[in-house]
């Protein structure tokens, strides 16, 4: 078991503080929520109903959503784009994808190398960009289902009012859709920008996300 924790400790630490935060944003919401409804003189609810109603699950999915687009945006872009440097970024003169031999597929591949980076064709193809597609395929599901509960919890809100609801077209175009979207969305590529440019003249020691305290400032695509 230590072993298993002082292998996986970054990521087991971030799930922890993920499932910590969404615990009180749960208990958070919920009493925001509930003042809401005594407001306007309806009846509080319970902690199961909120949690799996569609309030809750706009709030989380929204959030999910340009995470995920952060880091599907990041992982191609970076392919191609460099920032002179930074440690977040290639060096300025391999931009693109790299050689085979660079990359150990195919030929080039060793001996315990994954199994599919041997291989060439469609497999091949898929493997050496999974960790970009499932990051954006998890986006989009995200994305989806903030616009499911979005416009679930939108149109609860009209009926309240006697007001028109919307079909899920309709929503995904709407002012109230998007002003929800681009907020986060605008959030997170400020955030990457800061640390592509930061990371330039600022260091953190003993960080891979940093360069070695003693690095010149023009050094690209060293990492502590």
């Amino acid at each position: 078991m230590r072993r298993f924790l002082r292998e996986n400790g970054l990521t087991l630490f971030f799930l922890l503080i993920m499932l910590g935060a969404l615990v009180g944003q749960a208990f958070a919401g919920l009493a925001n929520y509930n003042n809401q409804l005594v407001a306007e003189g309806g009846h509080t609810i319970g902690l199961g109903r909120y949690i799996t109603g569609s309030q809750f699950g706009v709030d989380v999915m929204e959030n999910w959503q340009s995470e995920y687009l952060q880091f599907f945006l990041y992982i191609f872009i970076t392919v191609w784009l460099t920032q002179r440097g930074s440690p977040e970024s290639k060096t300025l003169d391999e931009r693109g994808t790299e050689s085979d031999a660079e990359q150990k597929v195919g030929k080039h591949a060793g001996p315990s190398s994954p199994a599919w980076s041997r291989g060439g064709g469609l497999r091949g193809v898929l493997f050496s960009r999974s960790l970009g597609l499932v990051m954006g395929g998890i986006f989009v599901l995200s994305w989806l289902v903030q616009s499911l509960a979005g416009r679930v919890a939108y149109n609860a809100n009209q009926l309240a009012q006697y007001e028109d609801t919307l079909s899920w077209w309709q929503y995904v175009r709407s002012a109230e859709f998007w002003d929800r979207t681009l907020q986060n969305w605008q959030s997170e590529f400020l955030a990457v920008a800061s640390m592509a440019a930061l990371s330039i003249y600022l260091r953190q020691r003993g960080s891979p996300e940093s360069k070695p305290v003693g690095t010149p400032h023009g050094a690209t695509g060293i990492e502590g």
